[in-house]
């Protein structure tokens, strides 16, 4: 985020322990720089990266009902990942959200996969920018894909057909997270929640 008109002389390190204490355990704050006078948190970002969290399991997990969706039935995970395969590239991601203000619905979807490591599965999304809810219609559609009801060679046709009814559902937004944001050289590193 950017913070215009923070003083010159401000204690980086200082500020950086107080916005973790006040935003704990929330929130954290790994690093502070400065930036231009100019410099937008939104406008001059490079990616976004998003991570979707399934919990693939028979019963619920208490712990993990507030980050993750619940999903008790079988998911073919190699088919979810052949239908991303399909999606990554620039392409009009109508199909998949919603645009705003007259604003073109093309993307860059850099990176699309799935992981799994016991009972949860993580999608990963990296892309320039995105349309609103793309990622969690991206889920949806994805999800159907694994349960069977979808062929991943269903899925340019429904890029092609530019329409939100050919895709899935729309997944919940608690399971969805922002985890990186990338600028220019310098500014950030990728993050690999998969690490």
């Amino acid at each position: 985020m950017g913070a215009p008109g923070v003083a010159d002389d401000t204690d980086l390190s200082r500020l950086q322990l107080s916005l973790n204490r006040l935003c704990s355990p929330s929130i954290a704050v790994n690093r502070i720089i400065r930036a231009p006078e100019d410099w937008h948190a939104r406008f001059n970002a490079r990616s976004r990266t998003y991570v979707y969290a399934v919990l693939h399991a028979p019963v619920h997990d208490p712990w993990l009902t507030g980050t993750s969706l619940h999903h008790p039935g079988e998911l073919d995970i190699a088919a979810m990942n052949e239908a991303c395969g399909h999606l990554v590239g620039a392409h009009d991601f109508s199909s998949f959200g919603r645009v705003a203000g007259g604003l073109s619905p093309e993307r860059n979807l850099w990176e699309l996969r799935w992981a799994q490591s016991g009972h949860l599965l993580r999608l990963r999304a990296r892309a320039s920018s995105f349309i609103g809810q793309m990622v969690r219609s991206l889920v949806g559609t994805l999800i159907s894909v694994g349960e069977g009801r979808r062929s991943p060679d269903d899925m340019p046709a429904i890029l092609a057909s530019r329409d939100r009814s050919a895709a899935g559902p729309v997944s919940p937004a608690h399971a969805l997270c922002l985890v990186s944001v990338e600028y220019d050289a310098g500014w950030s590193r990728p993050f690999d929640p998969f690490r």
